[in-house]
């Protein structure tokens, strides 16, 4: 049993999609996000979306820093990951504009104070103001901010993004066909529109790269943090306090900003992609939860992926495999491992994303290929050799 698992997580989440196999996959189950007819407008030609998602564990990460070194600017990060699940969730059916949003916050005030509150709550509007310069429009419509310690050790900070949007504007999945080639964004580096180098860790796995990374001084100082009843062995088991400092091609930081680097949005970069090259698009996927292997579930008929062209992992996946001697196949289950973006598209297309997302100072490039199957099949190939799901 992996130590995802041992931790009580899954990179698959199979019994939750066990539990929600039976709900109306919506117009186009092969979409990213579920689509509904248009319920607010009543009209043929427009669908509705409302999604969910959050900063998960990474939340534990900020109470983490800011117990260590006093700053309460983390916070705000964690507010951008909440938002970010949810839009870059949407982009990959090509929704980017004209978004409402309503926060959900559960904290236990007996070690949350209000003023986290108030970092999270005013870091959300932050963010929504930040992407507006980017015509990307987010309306904040509030939400549920709730003390619950009995429920949650520290806090958990999750939102809820709906929209309205043409028909024929959708990215459905349902036109990846055998020929396709695969554009991937990398999800490191530092984007014209980012203040300081990002790790490309995203929201996901990061149960993973706190017990893995971090060592056992947070067990015996926060045991608020982790399930009390995980084994001592997977708890806090790696060599690093959050200040130990690292320096990742030319950019001074330390270990806790590595890991609790926000998660980038490609909202910019694929707002004008869409809006110039919609009808090059066959399909996109947010490697979010899954990583790797996250395209697979959105796969429209059998066919096999072949990503033979993957990005270098950058440095923070190589500290988290190192600590916890993990197999490459599961780092590939788990994290994004260098592009949490992929766009199927053709071979003409494909050049003139990659120029849209380098000159927003993100590295993209063409990881893989689509072939004719008959079964849905993925083929991961590098330096680790070759890994079939």
């Amino acid at each position: 049993m992996s130590l995802y698992s041992q931790r009580g997580v899954s990179a698959q989440k199979e019994e939750v999609h066990a539990a929600t196999k039976n709900l109306d996959q919506g117009l186009y189950p092969n979409a990213f996000c579920k689509l509904y007819k248009d319920f607010v407008g009543n009209d043929d030609n427009w669908v509705n979306v409302m999604h969910a998602d959050g900063a998960g564990t990474k939340s534990i990460l900020a109470y983490l820093y800011w117990k260590e070194t006093g700053d309460i600017s983390v916070w705000k990060g964690i507010a951008q990951d909440a938002v970010v699940m949810n839009i870059d969730d949407l982009l990959c059916v090509g929704i980017y504009d004209n978004l409402l949003f309503s926060s959900t916050i559960d904290r236990n005030k007996s070690v949350i104070p209000g003023e986290i509150l108030e970092e999270i709550i005013n870091g959300t509007k932050g963010v929504f103001d930040w992407l507006s310069t980017f015509g990307v429009n987010i309306h904040y419509l509030g939400g549920e901010t709730a003390d619950v310690g009995d429920v949650v050790r520290s806090i958990a900070v999750n939102g809820t993004m709906a929209a309205r949007w043409p028909k024929n504007k959708i990215i459905s999945n349902d036109k990846i066909k055998a020929g396709n080639v695969i554009v991937g964004l990398a999800s490191f580096g530092k984007a014209t529109y980012e203040s300081e180098y990002n790790s490309g860790i995203g929201s996901n796995g990061l149960t993973s790269a706190r017990h893995d990374v971090l060592n056992k001084y947070y067990a015996e100082n926060y045991s608020n943090t982790y399930e009390p009843t995980l084994k001592d062995e997977v708890v806090y088991i790696g060599k690093h306090r959050m200040t130990d400092p690292i320096n990742i091609d030319g950019y001074d930081t330390n270990i806790g900003k590595l890991i609790l680097s926000p998660t980038r949005t490609y909202a910019p970069v694929v707002r004008e992609i869409l809006e110039k090259h919609f009808d090059g698009i066959d399909g996109m996927i947010h490697c979010s939860g899954g990583g790797q292997t996250k395209c697979l579930k959105y796969l429209p008929r059998p066919m096999k992926v072949i990503k033979d062209n993957l990005f270098k992992p950058p440095v923070i996946f190589n500290i988290i495999q190192e600590a916890s001697k993990s197999t490459p196949q599961e780092m590939y289950q788990v994290f994004n491992m260098g592009h949490r973006l992929e766009i199927f598209t053709n071979e003409n297309t494909a050049g003139e994303i990659i120029k849209i997302s380098e000159d927003f100072g993100i590295e993209a490039k063409v990881v893989g290929r689509v072939e004719e199957s008959d079964k849905k099949e993925l083929l991961l190939k590098g330096s680790f050799g070759e890994i079939a799901f």
